[in-house]
């Protein structure tokens, strides 16, 4: 199961990266959209409300993670969780102004997902 692309430490170390860029697309969205003095409570509680969705549902024994997880997730669940925030990332960064990137940076998480061709196989089947 481990031996793919898709769960080789330096495409792991990749996605953690996408991981910490969606949450700072979150983050730029709730500045871009909250007014007035809420705007600092929210650039820190979106991408915290995110994070912590992340982090809770998870498939079992996936390699690419801990392998443990709060609430069971069924793998092909967890794989829209996670398109859901990469490319919500990607939305929230298009939505804040910064088109160009949000478009370049849903270009670079199409490239990631189809290298990581096995993983996202490994969750569908799981």
């Amino acid at each position: 199961m481990s031996s793919g692309y898709g769960f080789h430490p330096l495409s792991l170390g990749v996605r953690f990266v996408l991981e910490l860029v969606a949450l700072v697309c979150f983050g730029l969205w709730a500045w871009a959209v909250v007014p007035g003095s809420l705007r600092y409570v929210c650039v820190v509680a979106v991408p915290l409300i995110v994070a912590v969705l992340w982090g809770v549902f998870a498939t079992p024994d996936d390699a690419s993670r801990s392998g443990g997880t709060v609430i069971a997730t069924p793998g092909p669940l967890r794989f829209l969780l996670e398109l859901a925030v990469f490319f919500g990332g990607a939305a929230a960064l298009y939505a804040a102004g910064s088109r160009t990137l949000a478009v370049m940076l849903a270009g670079v998480l199409v490239v990631y997902h189809l290298l990581s061709w096995d993983r996202v196989l490994w969750l569908v089947r799981h």
